[in-house]
Formats: C-alpha cells, sequence, structure tokens
C-alpha cells in the first residue's frame, strides 16, 4: 500500500545529521512546521510528550514519532533517513536511522490510527528497510516509499 496520500517528496529527507533522539526531533518538527504552517515549537512539544509515555521506536532501527494537532485539516507525514543512527530508546534497544513522523487533525481517530498501521507495517518489511537504507537522495526514498515491493502490502 503506498504512503503517497500521507507523504508528499517535498516531506522527503535524505541525510539527516542530527546527534540524538531529542535532535532528531526538533529537526523533524521544524521541517513539518514548514510544510504544514504549523509551529514547530507546538509539533515537538506533541512529539515530547508522546515520548514520554513511551519511545515511538518500534524496533529494526525504525521510529514513528507521532502525534495530534488541532489546527491540522488532514493526516501528515514526513520521513527522514538518518546520516547516521541514533539512540531512541527503541523496544529492542537497536539505534534508529530510519523515522517516519505522522501528524493527525485532533478528530482524525481511526484514520491517525489506520495511517500508523500502514506505516508500521510497511517499514517493518525488511525489503523495503534495506531499500530505505540503500537509498541516498530524496526521489530514490519517496519512490521506495510510492511503490513498495508487493511483500510489503
Amino acid at each position: 500500500m503506498p504512503l503517497t496520500d500521507l507523504v508528499a517528496t517535498n516531506a522527503v529527507i535524505p541525510a539527516l545529521k542530527v546527534n540524538g533522539k531529542k535532535q532528531a526531533l526538533q529537526e523533524i518538527a521544524a521541517k513539518a512546521a514548514v510544510l504544514t504552517g504549523q509551529s514547530d515549537r507546538t509539533i515537538f512539544e506533541i512529539l515530547l510528550q508522546r515520548e514520554k509515555l513511551g519511545s515511538t521506536g518500534v524496533g529494526n532501527g525504525v521510529a514513528i514519532p507521532h502525534g495530534k494537532l488541532a489546527k491540522l485539516t488532514k493526516v501528515f507525514g514526513l520521513f527522514a533517513r538518518l546520516d547516521r543512527p541514533v539512540d531512541f530508546e527503541a523496544l529492542d534497544g537497536q539505534p534508529v536511522d530510519l523515522i517516519f513522523l505522522l501528524l493527525a487533525p485532533e478528530g482524525a481517530g481511526a484514520d491517525h490510527l489506520k495511517a500508523l498501521a500502514r506505516v508500521a507495517r510497511l517499514l517493518r518489511d525488511p525489503e523495503v528497510a534495506r531499500k530505505l537504507r540503500d537509498s541516498r537522495d530524496a526521489q530514490a526514498l519517496y519512490a521506495v516509499l510510492a511503490h513498495p515491493p508487493a511483500t510489503a502490502a
């Protein structure tokens, strides 16, 4: 299942340089703010609040930070491949190098959960994760997200 309805080509960061989890969340919040017209501070605070409940590092080097914003009109996704893995306090203890940010309108309910499940299913696929790690530019990364192998659907 393609993620083209969640993430646009300009919402793909091919080599984000960060030194840790907090900086990674700040950088993706800043980029998301530019693309959504929302406050980067608000996005960052929502992500930090969610991380306090438990790490969004789901394992195998993947994190899916997410939250809900009152002023958002539709579900928004942003993908970042980190320049080098960082500790994200992931469930399996592995450092994270693939991050998919998911923001949803406050009243999104099931749509938010469906989007989260789609992203998790896609990024859990070893073939998809390998292709994302091997891709070096935004277009190649977007192509993997837009046209995953049949095994990930």
